[in-house]
């Protein structure tokens, strides 16, 4: 159900999106592990929480308002967020559980589903002004749930052959059952789709090889089951906000930061 702005007037569809709805706003300050944004027909940030500022790298909330996905993220992912956006203002209809990789506030990685609805300037069929965003930490599952939902020959087979093709045949006749149980019990345990879950676990194997080898990146992206250097390198970027060779330095960077003194 897409959202509606009460008060908004028709003619003034971007003036005051979200201004009258104050206590939800104070509400996702209160989520750190939610990141979350409302967005005007131009993309602008009208709106966004801490845990998004701190994904932008920015001091304050200040220097997020007003601006675009362009002036925080590298120009792969802020066209997929273009993209994305584009699809929910034009469609009207919502979109759900993009998957993202992102930089948790303890440095580590970390991955996120995505949801953004529209934004409405009233009741019905009113035009949309805008749309919030909100992305959610995944949790990884428990070795118990995996196995309730007989997901471990599955798990297993996507981690011995990530590095091939991996069709949801191939899924379907491990585990046993139809691919429509498959995805509902993928679903229920990792929170993504079994393609979903397939491209996790080859940009995770990525970047362990980046951060911890010499591999060239080609060799990289044939290990992990892409399909040349490009397409590795576009989806990575979309995935993560930075390129495999940017990922790389920025890893060994960090590494070679001095820890805390030890006694």
């Amino acid at each position: 159900m897409p959202l509606t702005m009460v008060g908004v007037p028709h003619n003034a569809p971007n003036e005051g999106l979200f201004s009258c709805q104050p206590e939800l706003i104070g509400l996702f300050e209160t989520l750190v592990n939610v990141i979350f944004c409302a967005k005007d027909l131009d993309g602008r940030y009208v709106e966004v929480n801490t845990a998004f500022v701190r994904r932008t790298g920015r001091p304050s909330k200040g220097q997020v308002i007003g601006t675009t996905a362009r002036d925080h993220f590298i120009a792969e992912l802020a066209e997929r967020f273009e993209e994305q956006d584009s699809k929910v203002f034009a469609s009207g209809e919502p979109l759900y559980d993009e998957l993202e990789l992102v930089r948790r506030p303890n440095g580590e990685l970390g991955w996120y589903l995505t949801t953004k609805l529209p934004v409405r300037a009233g009741d019905g069929d009113r035009p949309v002004v805008g749309l919030v965003s909100v992305s959610r930490d995944l949790v990884v599952p428990s070795e118990t749930d995996i196995g309730a939902e007989g997901l471990r020959e599955v798990v297993r087979y996507v981690q011995d052959h990530f590095g091939e093709p991996v069709r949801i045949a191939d899924l379907t006749r491990v585990a046993g059952f139809s691919e429509a149980q498959l995805e509902r019990r993928m679903k229920r345990v990792f929170g993504v789709t079994a393609t979903q879950h397939v491209l996790r676990v080859r940009v995770e194997a990525a970047t362990r090889l980046l951060a911890e080898t010499d591999e060239s990146i080609a060799d990289v992206a044939a290990r992990c089951g892409f399909y040349d250097q490009p397409d590795f390198t576009r989806r990575f970027a979309r995935l993560t906000n930075a390129t495999p060779a940017q990922f790389r330095s920025a890893s060994r960077a960090a590494d070679a930061r001095p820890g805390p003194l030890r006694s």
